[in-house]
């Protein structure tokens, strides 16, 4: 499963729900436009410290996904998809569902928006 932004701030914030989502999976897929979306968040946190001790943990734990050239392939058929069907969503979140379906995993997300992006597989909790 691939951690979306969302799903890494309810991790950390010890959200129950999200914990028994994930409790079956043996490790979790985290892209790194993620780990950027959340290191620009810690920039503006009082909490920064320690959610960037959890971040590192997190990462070390995780298989990170890297942009590659099949990414960028990937990326230009799914904002291509979205286009022709007039339902854009926001320019990391087409990299991050790029790299689902890419590595064919769910994206783990609270966001409605990826429910737009054709044969992605969404886990909500």
């Amino acid at each position: 499963m691939i951690l979306d932004t969302n799903a890494v701030s309810a991790l950390f914030g010890g959200d129950p729900a999200l914990a028994e989502r994930l409790a079956n999976a043996d490790r979790h897929h985290l892209p790194v436009i993620v780990i950027g979306e959340y290191r620009y968040g810690l920039l503006r946190s009082r909490h920064r410290r320690n959610l960037a001790l959890l971040l590192d943990s997190l990462v070390r734990e995780s298989i990170v996904l890297r942009v590659d050239e099949t990414t960028a392939q990937t990326y230009a058929e799914v904002r291509d998809e979205l286009r022709m069907h007039g339902r854009p969503i926001p320019e990391n979140d087409v990299w991050i569902a790029a790299l689902a379906r890419q590595h064919d995993e769910p994206v783990v997300s609270r966001d409605r928006h990826f429910d737009a992006v054709k044969g992605l597989g969404i886990v909500t909790w």
